[in-house]
């Protein structure tokens, strides 16, 4: 049993899909996700969590070239693997309640998209991931570009400008360590013996770190964010900040930090104070929204900044960190989009100062929004908290100074996400609010899973901290013993 299974499997089912329409085409795409998870959960059953690749595939593909369809697991990828064929099966639940003109293409490019992120996630060939990379990128602009709001062709455009810019330079970086490797082959593993001198590994980590700071994204490369979140169909966004920027954070991990440590060296200072600012920056913004879902969008920004300044700094907590809090902010993004999406849905609008009063009409909706908001704030006991702990132990470590700054995050977000709930559930109901109906079917369906998560990882996360370890002290060791030298 090998990692390709899980790989083409969307990408079949994708291929099923297009023959269905409308609710046909949804039913389909739901069955075929689950199955997706029910794979993944197989692989996690006869997953060792230590530090070895398991599952791997290596064959040819472009022999001539020296590349190979080379993928495997470890435990840095298996949390990957959770996450994206946990969330995709919750996001096609959420378009229940909708209904989209060629569903058959919409829920296919979601699946094709899956795919993409898969072989992202699990690539131990350069080249490989550079095509996982832009096979992710395509689908979901299309379905930013085909359903989205009224200014999506701008945005999009936007969007896509960015990412495919970042990623040529990330592509350079690539064929570059290619050139440098005798045996001329794109292996992960042969990248990283490499013995880059400091001054070639500065242009490598910058080549990667362009890519991966766009995607992510990290401030100043965050301004296509805001509005691709806010125009983009509600399954779109969710697939965008559930799944997508992951692949900015993991790239990190994975493929800039290892393949240029000394380059990560010399520059390292520069990214956590820019994690920082991000975080700060993002935070002051979210207070002056109005449009509910543009202020998760800068939520997420503020989260995302402090899991990268956990991971800049490079230690076995900050990294382990990362790991559970990208599960927990995937799952805690979607389920805020999901709010507004329901809101959205049932009143036409999603401007904060139009709400309240909600949680006397719908107490369902309230107790699950509720949850939802506790765990973005990181609520001790909730998934929030025991990412964002490790991470805020790990900066503390580095600067105390940076982690006074970084532990904003969890003060402003308290205050703007708690504001945000009082303001649309409490009060008085009005003219528009009083009609709301309370979560039913699909709605409660998400949501309780969402909730039910919230809470397991917030008051066990040791099975989750546990997949990854092994697999993250390895690879900080490596990283570690290569800067130690240097100094």
């Amino acid at each position: 049993m090998t990692v390709s299974i899980l790989i083409f499997l969307p990408v079949v089912a994708a291929l099923a899909v297009l023959l269905f329409k409308n609710e046909a085409a949804k039913h389909a795409a739901l069955t075929f996700s689950v199955l997706e998870l029910a794979v993944a959960g197989l692989f996690l059953t006869k997953f060792v969590p230590n530090a070895l690749v398991q599952f791997a595939i290596d064959v040819p593909w472009i022999p001539k070239m020296g590349v190979y369809f080379s993928a495997g697991i470890d435990g840095i990828s298996m949390i990957m693997v959770l996450l994206t064929t946990l969330l995709v099966p919750l996001i096609i639940l959420t378009t229940y309640k909708h209904r989209y003109k060629n569903a058959g293409v919409f829920y296919a490019l979601i699946l094709f998209m899956q795919a993409g992120l898969l072989v992202v996630f699990t690539a131990l060939d350069g080249f490989l991931f550079y095509i996982g990379w832009e096979a992710a990128l395509i689908p979901i602009y299309f379905i930013c570009a085909l359903w989205g709001g009224e200014n999506r062709i701008r945005i999009t455009l936007k969007f896509f400008i960015y990412t495919f810019s970042g990623s040529l330079f990330m592509l350079v970086a690539i064929i570059y360590l290619y050139l440098q490797n005798p045996s001329r082959t794109f292996a992960l593993a042969d990248f990283y013996n490499l013995g880059l001198d400091a001054h070639h590994q500065v242009w490598v980590f910058w080549g990667f770190f362009l890519a991966f700071a766009i995607k992510m994204p990290l401030f100043p490369f965050h301004t296509w964010q805001p509005d691709t979140y806010t125009e983009s169909p509600s399954a779109g966004t969710m697939m965008l900040a559930g799944i997508m920027l992951k692949m900015g954070i993991y790239g990190v991990i994975r493929w800039l930090i290892p393949n240029a440590p000394l380059g990560f060296l010399d520059w390292r200072t520069l990214a956590i104070v820019l994690s920082v600012i991000g975080i700060v920056y993002a935070s002051i913004i979210a207070f002056t929204q109005n449009d509910g879902k543009r202020l998760a969008a800068y939520s997420s920004i503020a989260h995302v900044g402090l899991i990268a300044g956990g991971i800049f700094v490079w230690g076995a907590q900050g990294v382990q960190g990362a790991m559970i809090q990208m599960l927990s902010h995937g799952i805690n993004i979607v389920g805020l989009f999901f709010i507004w999406d329901i809101i959205s849905r049932r009143l036409n609008t999603r401007n904060i100062s139009d709400l309240g009063g909600i949680a006397k009409v719908a107490p369902k909706f309230a107790i699950a929004f509720l949850i939802i908001v506790l765990g973005t704030v990181a609520l001790p006991l909730t998934d929030g908290f025991v990412g964002e702990f490790l991470l805020l132990k790990s900066i503390y470590v580095a600067n105390i100074w940076l982690v006074a700054a970084a532990g904003l995050t969890m003060i402003f977000g308290a205050v703007y996400m708690l504001r945000m709930y009082k303001k649309v559930m409490q009060g008085e109901t009005n003219a528009l609010t009083i009609g709301f109906t309370d979560i039913s079917g699909s709605e409660s369906l998400v949501l309780g899973i969402i909730c039910a998560l919230i809470i397991i990882i917030g008051i066990y996360p040791q099975p989750i901290l546990h997949i990854s370890e092994a697999a993250v002290n390895n690879l900080v060791h490596s990283v570690t013993v290569k800067l130690y030298q240097v100094k």
